[in-house]
Formats: structure tokens, sequence, C-alpha cells
């Protein structure tokens, strides 16, 4: 599976030393439910198998290694992410873990953009500060997509 080398990476829930610590962005919905997620050396939601949140992990977490650029509708990937060359070539199958991925997350990004526009924007700012963003090739654009 795609997703099982995260939790024995966990480079994206762990801040280098000499880097500030990161707020992880929530929705507003998110937000009331949860409070504020920061990371400062190493995320207090992260077990031994990955993360301990379940299916309240927040929606950046869930979107990550991907950020969502709001002004051009376009996804980028983290380039740091060791997953990525394997997921963009899991891209090319339809029914692959890669493409249910980014099909989920084109769905929530579409629904966030109705309700939670500012995420989507605050976010972006976060994953520009924080990653080394390359975009993704092969439909990676929300263009002409739900809205």
């Amino acid at each position: 599976m795609l997703f099982d080398h995260c939790a024995e990476c966990q480079r994206c829930c762990i801040v280098e030393s000499g880097y500030p610590p990161l707020e992880v962005t929530l929705t507003a919905t998110e937000v009331s439910k949860t409070g504020s997620v920061c990371i400062e050396t190493a995320c207090k939601n992260l077990g031994p198998s990955g993360c301990t949140m379940g299916d309240d992990k927040p929606f950046s977490c869930t979107l990550y290694p991907l950020s969502f650029n709001p002004h051009s509708r376009r996804f980028s990937f983290d380039g740091d992410c060791p997953i990525m060359p394997t997921y963009i070539e899991q891209l090319h199958d339809k029914k692959s873990e890669a493409s249910r991925h980014l099909n989920a997350i084109k769905k929530e990004v579409v629904k966030l953009e109705k309700v939670d526009p500012d995420f989507l924007a605050r976010n972006h700012e976060v994953d520009v500060d924080y990653f080394d963003l390359i975009e993704l090739p092969l439909k990676s654009s929300l263009r002409g997509y739900g809205k």
C-alpha cells in the first residue's frame, strides 16, 4: 500500500531542529472540534504506527503530500516526500491508491472552496513556507471541476 510507508517515514509529522514550529492549518469545523495542532518537534498525535487521530485527522494532514493552490486551482506536492515518485506513477491507473486519494482530495477541496475558502488560502501559504512544492503532473487541476 502506498501510504504504508508514511508510518515509517513520519517526515511530515516532525519539525527538524532549527526550524520554527508548524501550526497545522485547520478548517473552521476542525478548529471548533480540535482547537489547534502545533508541531514543535514531533506531532503529539504521532504514534509508532503513524497518526493516532484516525478519522479526526486534520484535512491538511490528509491532503499531504499534496498542496492545493486556491488561486490557480492546481495541485503541487512536497518534493521531499519519498512516496511521490510512486504516487505520480500510480496516477496513470484510475483504480490505484494515489488516484483514489487525489479524487477524494478534489471532492473535499471543492466543498471547502464553498464553505471555507480562507482555510485553503491559509493552508497554501503554510505549505509554500514549509515545503519544496513541485507542480503535480496529470490531472492536477480543478479547472472546470466542481465550480
